[in-house]
Formats: structure tokens, sequence, C-alpha cells
């Protein structure tokens, strides 16, 4: 045989093997998880028709709206959602843009779903299920931490006042009723030994650039803590709710005391 009959045998012989090899190529780039789609489905999601939460959104994993908080993993190749469960299941993608997403949970059921931009969402999914504290009688809370070589301690003094907050209801005969709840000022200060380095009194008005007014007027200020001390100065979590339900449907406020005195209000992430 000459050179050139067997330089064309192995040719052919290689051929299959690299367009084998090209095919697994483009099938394994084909089935690689679209991280841009996974980017832009990150945040909290609301159902068009019922205007209520439909799923939350972080990194690789979904949380649901309910009582159990219950959460699932899940990857985009192409045009389907996958979620992993006891089965992973395709979801076919029929739009996604920045602020809209559907897709069919069914053959013949499209889920269509629109970007919240609304803070009080954010509550659908705060995995805390116990009643909101009603306090009937001064509860006195203090804690003492380390910062830069210096004790400092943070006292709290949640004291109920006599400011009504009327909740009205259907009672079981059908008549509406007034429920009558009381309102509390929650004092906070701190100390490094015997000296007040800041002090105030707290009510929920503070907080009325923070929360809308339909819900600060039916809430209550139901609790704070002392979080700590650290270069930005000293910090609070104060609880405003609504007194018929639980933690979950409550605004946690972040308080933050500067070096220079200052107060800052962030609504907590």
């Amino acid at each position: 045989m000459g050179k050139g009959y067997l330089s064309l045998l192995c040719c052919l012989l290689i051929l299959p093997l690299l367009l084998a090899s090209c095919k697994e190529v483009k099938q394994e780039v084909e089935e690689t998880e679209n991280l841009i789609a996974k980017q832009m489905l990150q945040g909290i999601w609301v159902d068009d028709e019922t205007d209520m939460p439909f799923m939350k959104v972080v990194g690789d994993s979904i949380y649901y709206p309910d009582s159990e908080n219950l959460t699932a993993s899940f990857f985009i190749i192409r045009d389907s959602l996958y979620v992993v469960g006891a089965d992973t299941i395709p979801y076919a993608i029929d739009l996604q843009t920045e602020a809209r997403f559907r897709f069919h949970q069914f053959e013949d059921n499209i889920i269509a779903l629109y970007h919240s931009e609304t803070d009080e969402d954010s509550l659908y999914f705060i995995n805390k299920q116990e009643p909101l504290p009603l306090v009937t009688e001064r509860i006195e809370k203090d804690s003492v931490v380390m910062y830069n070589g210096k004790r400092y301690r943070g006292y709290v003094f949640v004291n109920p006042s006599k400011m009504k907050v009327i909740k009205t209801s259907i009672g079981p005969s059908g008549m509406l009723v007034d429920n009558v709840y009381y309102d509390n000022v929650i004092h906070i200060c701190v100390y490094t030994g015997a000296t007040e380095l800041y002090g105030r009194d707290i009510t929920k008005q503070l907080f009325a650039d923070y929360i809308p007014s339909d819900f600060l007027s039916t809430s209550i200020l139901a609790d704070m803590d002392f979080k700590g001390v650290d270069a930005e100065g000293y910090h609070y979590e104060a609880l405003v709710g609504d007194p018929e339900s639980s933690v979950a449907a409550a605004y946690q406020l972040d308080l933050t005391i500067t070096p220079e005195k200052e107060l800052r209000i962030e609504l907590a992430q």
C-alpha cells in the first residue's frame, strides 16, 4: 500500500471520532445552564391574576409563600425551568424579561408573573410564624457587648401606653366588633460604665416614612432588641405589626445610632 492510501484510511477512521467528539461538545454547550436567565429570575414574582406573591428566587433556590416556607432548588436550560424535588420537573418558559415571566405549569395552564417592586411582598417569605407579642406590663431587657476593648450595655424598656389601636372585625353573630389594643412606647439607651451615650423614647410614628399609613394606623410597636455595637454605631431592631396577626406579617426595622448620635432607620433585609 502506498503512503497516500494509508493517510486516507487514517482520515476515514479518525473522522467519525472527530464528528462524534464535536457532537458531544455541541450537546454539552447546549445543555449548559443559562446563568443570564437565572440572574434575571432573582427576586420576588407576583401572580398576574391575584396580585399575590407567587415565589421568591434567591441564588439557586425558589421560596414559596406558605406556612411551611417551602423551598426548592432550580436551574434553567434553554427554554425550560427545571425545579428539583423528589423528581426534577421541567416547565416550558413562554416569556422571560426582567419584568415579566411566563411558563407552563401544566400543558394547558400558563402561569403569568410580574417582578415585584413592593417591599411589603417580602413579608410573605419571612419564616417566622409566632404571634406578635402583646405587652400588658412593663418589660426590661438589657444586653452586654464588647467592642474595641470597651464594655457596652444596651437597654430596652417596653412600656404599655394608653394609646388605643382599634381593629374592626366581624363577630360570630355577623355584626361588626371593635377590638381595642394598646400601643407601646419603647425607651432605648446605651451605656458604657455609668455614662449614658444615647437614650430616647420610640413610638411607631417614628416609622411613618417606612410603613404605609393604613397599616401603621392599625398596628402596634410590639418589640425592640439591642443588636450590638460596631464602627457604624449602636444597633437596635424594632418590630411593628398587626396585633391580630403574626410576626411574619410585621415590619422589621433596623435602627442605627451613629457616632454623631444621629438616628438612621432602614427596613430590615
